[in-house]
């Protein structure tokens, strides 16, 4: 999005608010907040990887306002913190894009909705159906949840976009999809990818990063 561009206003942007406050509160909520005081390598690890995310996020291609294409790296944030913090470290990092003017405040909710909390839910939701279908497995959660997860919670989240932006009649859905839609499925392979690259490097030098994962179970009881 350029700076400045309210694309959702209104009724829309109220709801996205009112849902993006609602699980941002759970999410305050349910923090470890005395393991976040005492630790302060966690503490490093979360602004590392808001940073990284800011960075992430800058890089993006398209055409219009709104319907851009960029890696969301949230399934790694999800796995590794819980969706708690992971939330929180993407909120940090769509608050210091918006603050150095390269997302707009009025679109806020919508970005953070789409790009923050779907994505993070998504992950939850591939993770706890893989732990409740499946073997506890190095491969399967490194396939399953991380690449396969990477991939379908970056569609999730831009096609929630698609969606809202349809909805609010900012574009004709002809437009969304053209520009927009199509193009997802390209972008969830390298998701997956960057995702999983990342996990498994995690997963053989630091499974103790990984709030989701644990060695003992995935690894020492095969």
């Amino acid at each position: 999005m350029n700076p400045g561009d309210g694309l959702v206003s209104g009724g829309w942007l109220l709801l996205t608010g009112v849902v993006y406050l609602v699980i941002m509160a759970l999410a305050l909520w349910r923090l470890p907040w005395g393991v976040l005081q005492r630790e302060r390598g966690i503490q490093h690890l979360l602004f590392g990887a808001a940073v990284v995310l800011m960075l992430m996020w800058s890089l993006r291609a398209g055409i219009s306002p709104g319907l851009s294409i960029h890696f969301v790296g949230m399934t790694t944030l999800t796995l590794m913190f819980g969706w708690d913090l992971a939330i929180c470290a993407g909120t940090a990092a769509l608050v210091g894009l918006s603050l150095i003017g390269r997302e707009s405040w009025q679109s806020f909710p919508l970005n953070a909705l789409c790009f923050v909390v779907i994505p993070s839910l998504v992950t939850l939701l591939v993770l706890r159906l893989v732990e409740w279908k499946l073997p506890k497995n190095f491969f399967v959660y490194l396939f399953l949840c991380a690449f396969l997860g990477g991939g379908v919670a970056a569609a999730a989240g831009g096609m929630t976009m698609g969606a809202l932006l349809w909805s609010a009649d900012v574009y004709p859905w002809s437009k969304i999809y053209h520009e927009y839609v199509r193009y997802l499925p390209l972008i969830m392979f390298p998701e997956g990818l960057l995702n999983g690259i990342i996990m498994t490097g995690m997963m053989v030098f630091h499974p103790d990063w990984i709030r989701t994962f644990d060695a003992r179970h995935y690894i020492d009881e095969q």
